[in-house]
């Protein structure tokens, strides 16, 4: 009987998850559609395949060692030794999913808890990729995809995304829908790209103050936005544990799990993920006037504002607390634009970065005395807690790192594209690039010349 259990509990644990990556899938569809709606025409064919690339370029990363930096360290990276760990080592028979038993009960879950794992990479990607739209080097920017995608995000899942990661275990920090590991560190990080990126040239008038640049398409950019959203809940469902023995020893009480292992309801947290949306579109409804481009944004901003401790809230909390962050960062958004010249196409910084930030603090508040972690002896959610670990993943993993290697491209002059090339636009430029390619003829090329100084102009 024990062992028809134990199998079911695989079968089921193995399914679970492939229907989480079914539905994640729609986040990568989601951003495509997003971002060549969002940007002009001369640029939109372009921002639709900088991010259908970012999934190739951080495979083999991702692979290689980034999958090893969040398991290869006792208590996450610089806070303990090295982790025994074979099945996040590349080139170890481990490394994919097999049928058999392993120590570590890794054995057909292996190969699809790396696909939720290249899929949040790519989350945190592609918003630092939505946000310098139109004017960063391609080159650039895969360097920069790199750095936080497999590398920064990691580190910070490892000290506060893991059942044993040090401001878990120290600090009682909970995050347990990635509101800081993915968010919040994506928009720090964003933020100091866009700090030496500077804003688009159209962006800018004489006297320096900032044009409002319209969506290509709003319908489309709306219904890319659903589809991420559609992704979302599907992040939601691979951050938890679907069946777990939580009384294992004193008897058997199967239950979903968060992250960290403490038990969960999944119908739960899933009302309080539609409530979060839905107080979030309803707010920004409101403050943009009915604006489409802002209700399904201050949405996803709502998402993000509970997902810390939308395993414990309840569905008003859930509600409340959205609206307020929401309220808060729609008009930071516009702060960040005027007062510092923040010229952020999709509007991360404030709507994951921000809200991811703040959304911390608050779990830290509201759910002040709840376990962080099952583990005994861990230290339990609190104010100082969230705090601490919001502004270390916000500013120690995001900000400094985004504004270093964005200050060394820059000062290798790689960063941003040529002034001209970012006048025609990219679109363009490919298409001329093309008939170039295409004739021999030298009249041929100088009349395609012509047509881009005449489109420049």
């Amino acid at each position: 009987m024990d062992q028809d259990i134990t199998a079911l509990t695989l079968l089921f644990t193995e399914l679970y998850y492939w229907l989480s990556m079914f539905l994640m899938m729609f986040i990568p569809a989601g951003f495509c559609l997003y971002a060549s709606a969002i940007v002009r025409h001369k640029n939109c064919n372009n921002a639709f395949l900088t991010q259908l690339m970012i999934l190739p370029v951080l495979a083999l990363p991702c692979f290689v060692f980034g999958w090893w930096i969040y398991f290869g360290f006792v208590n996450g990276p610089g806070a303990g030794g090295f982790e025994s760990a074979p099945f996040a080592v590349a080139w170890h028979p481990l490394a994919g999913g097999f049928i058999g038993i392993d120590e570590f009960g890794r054995s057909r879950i292996n190969g699809v808890s790396w696909l939720g794992f290249l899929l949040m990479s790519f989350t945190v990607a592609a918003i630092v990729a939505g946000s310098v739209l139109e004017r960063i080097r391609s080159g650039a920017l895969w360097m920069l995809v790199v750095l936080v995608g497999s590398v920064l995000w990691v580190i910070g899942a490892a000290w506060g995304w893991s059942p044993r990661g040090w401001m878990v275990e120290l600090m009682g920090f909970h995050d347990a829908y990635a509101a800081g590991v993915v968010h919040t560190v994506a928009g720090g990080f964003a933020l100091g790209v866009l700090k030496n990126l500077g804003p688009r040239l159209a962006k800018v008038s004489s006297n320096k103050s900032l044009y409002n640049i319209p969506p290509r398409s709003i319908h489309m950019a709306s219904f890319g936005q659903i589809l991420i959203i559609l992704g979302l809940l599907g992040f939601y469902l691979a951050s938890n544990q679907p069946i777990v023995d939580v009384q294992s020893g004193e008897g058997t009480f199967f239950s979903a799990t968060n992250i960290y292992g403490t038990p969960v309801v999944l119908s739960a947290s899933t009302l309080n993920f539609f409530m979060s949306l839905l107080a979030g579109m309803l707010v920004g409804y409101i403050l943009s006037a009915g604006d489409l481009r802002w209700i399904l944004s201050c949405g996803v901003a709502g998402i993000v504002s509970t997902s810390a401790g939308n395993d414990y809230y309840h569905p008003l909390q859930a509600f409340l607390l959205s609206a307020m962050v929401v309220w808060l960062v729609f008009r930071m958004r516009y702060w960040l634009e005027s007062r510092f010249q923040i010229d952020d196409v999709t509007s991360a910084v404030a709507f994951h970065g921000f809200a991811g930030w703040f959304g911390l603090v608050i779990a830290g508040v509201v759910l002040w005395g709840y376990p962080a972690s099952p583990h005994e002896g861990y230290a339990i959610i609190n104010p100082l807690g969230q705090f601490v670990g919001a502004t270390i993943l916000f500013w120690v993993i995001g900000f400094i790192p985004g504004h270093l290697s964005s200050s060394f491209l820059k000062f290798m002059g790689v960063l941003r594209l040529n002034p001209d090339i970012e006048v025609i636009g990219m679109d363009t430029l490919r298409n001329n690039i093309s008939r170039l390619e295409s004739e021999n003829n030298s009249d041929n090329e100088l009349q395609i010349l012509d047509d881009i100084k005449e489109e420049k102009d």
